[in-house]
């Protein structure tokens, strides 16, 4: 069943549906009357010669310079033009799909002023997966994703190039082989097509979906290090953090609990310490904190998604034309800033865990490296510098985006959120958690292989996933196959799957 566009808003998981697994999508009867509403006092004013912003003006630093007639027609197709203008490999599929059902959602408020034509040909380029071919790079967040949603607009003119049954071809031919018309571009409908933080919004989407589901992932590497350590497991009692009140804590500890439960580790069978270190009894606290940053993150992107971000902004119900900075791409690239670097605290959390795994001062009587044959074997003692290697570029890309402003167009646009920074480096960082995030879990499982005592239910099941992909290491091999394997593994979730299949769903906070 068709997901409808106007009429409810979207949420992160309707991104997902449209842009990786192709659900198909229809605007709403109500979304198509606002649109031809809109476009009717557009082309009233324009009749009446009333002056507005990139529709009888030029942009930018030009948005003083008043267009001719013959001008005004012409324009939209030179604005994308010279807006086309980014660098590199082409942006996945997914993230140009999520830019477009951003784009339509906005088209669909009614105050964008393009022809209704605009908006059901991004709607049909959908629902028949035609994808135009967008350059990763060149938007710096303000005015909006310009560079890369004027390369998608290109396509709206028979222009460019795009993806169709797994074919890059010309835009013309694949639009042809879908049945999909050509619609040209007229009055506004240029600008209509470009002017928001469509294609940031969409990567931070589909990023903070596979983030919650990798932070899940954490807590059942978490349970099974501790496990593994003989962790005292009093600073989990729910008690401690309802106390302190903060919601993603409650739901770390109740999740590393729903892991564990029925463990020897839990009955009392067991003699542990009296307190153990930061990276074992903070966990909840640390992991925590990003739970919350994540539903603060979700709460952002779900406003931008289902906001009006153009400029200007037409309200027919007023006649009133309003222009502002609404593409202005700050709102969310501050915390996919963040989200990223909370993703890259977790992993700094993972790998110290890992190193008292590995440490035979810290293991509590596990072997060194986790090998029987320490000296002529060296175990995982070469993971830990796979981890490391990965958390120094995620430190790296961790610098925040928000703040790296360069002005731009004469000085017209002399602050910009350089957003799309902040989505390509969060999306780096996160395909790097996977590798450390394995990693963690390789150890974890292979200490638990030495421990005598029955783990939780939950562990037994994570440990169960872990071995359909990594052999427990009883002399070395290369590691880098386990690694690679295993990192794929967290990415599709494989773990996460196996423990919910077994204790059920662990809870979220968002």
């Amino acid at each position: 069943m068709a997901i409808k566009i106007g009429d409810r808003c979207l949420t992160i998981e309707d991104v997902v549906r449209v842009a990786r697994h192709g659900e198909p999508i229809e605007l709403s009867a109500e979304a198509v009357q606002r649109i031809k509403t809109c476009r009717g006092m557009l082309e009233d004013k324009i009749a009446a010669r009333e002056i507005m912003y990139g529709v009888n003006t030029g942009i930018g630093e030009f948005s003083e310079v008043v267009l001719s007639d013959e001008q005004v027609q012409q324009f939209q197709r030179f604005l994308i033009y010279n807006h086309a203008a980014g660098i590199g490999k082409p942006a996945p599929i997914e993230h140009v799909r999520a830019a477009l059902l951003s784009r339509i959602n906005v088209h669909a408020h009614g105050h964008s002023g393009c022809r209704l034509e605009i908006t059901q040909t991004y709607v049909a380029m959908l629902n028949k997966g035609v994808t135009p071919v967008v350059c990763e790079k060149g938007s710096v967040g303000a005015c909006g994703d310009l560079s890369p949603m004027s390369q998608a607009a290109l396509s709206l003119m028979g222009e460019g190039e795009c993806f169709y049954q797994g074919q890059r071809m010309p835009s013309k031919d694949a639009l042809s082989k879908a049945g999909i018309p050509v619609p040209g571009l007229q009055a506004r409908d240029g600008l209509a097509s470009i002017n928001g933080s469509n294609l940031i919004t969409g990567i931070g989407c589909l990023a903070l979906y596979d983030a919650e589901r990798w932070v899940k992932q954490a807590e059942i590497a978490t349970a099974m290090s501790l496990e593994a350590l003989m962790a005292n497991m009093r600073p989990y009692d729910s008690r401690l953090h309802e106390l302190r009140g903060f919601p993603g804590a409650v739901t770390s500890a109740a999740n590393i609990r729903s892991v564990i439960a029925g463990s020897d580790l839990v009955s009392g069978k067991l003699k542990v310490k009296v307190q153990d270190a930061y990276s074992m009894r903070s966990s909840p606290q640390v992991i925590g904190a990003c739970r919350d940053h994540i539903a603060h993150t979700r709460k952002q992107l779900e406003i931008e998604l289902n906001g009006v971000a153009d400029n200007p902004i037409f309200l027919p119900e007023s006649n009133t034309v309003l222009t502002g900075a609404n593409f202005q791409g700050t709102p969310v690239s501050m915390p996919l800033d963040m989200l990223g670097a909370g993703i890259t605290m977790l992993s700094v959390l993972s790998e110290r865990r890992l190193n008292r795994l590995l440490n035979p001062a810290l293991s509590v009587k596990l072997p060194a490296f986790l090998t029987k044959g320490a000296g002529m074997f060296s175990g995982l003692m070469l993971s830990q510098y796979t981890a490391d290697t990965l958390i120094v570029e995620q430190r790296i890309l961790s610098t925040p985006s928000c703040i790296q402003s360069i002005p731009a167009a004469a000085d017209q646009e002399d602050f910009v959120s350089m957003g799309m920074n902040g989505a390509l480096k969060t999306k780096q960082i996160l395909e790097n958690a996977y590798g450390v995030l394995g990693i963690e879990l390789i150890a974890a499982a292979q200490a638990l292989d030495f421990r005598e005592f029955t783990p939780g239910q939950g562990t037994r099941a994570a440990k169960a996933a872990v071995r359909k992909v990594v052999a427990h290491l009883d002399v070395d091999r290369p590691l880098f196959t386990d690694h690679n394997a295993m990192s794929e593994a967290v990415a599709r979730c494989e773990v996460l799957d196996a423990v919910e299949a077994v204790i059920g769903a662990l809870k979220s906070s968002w």
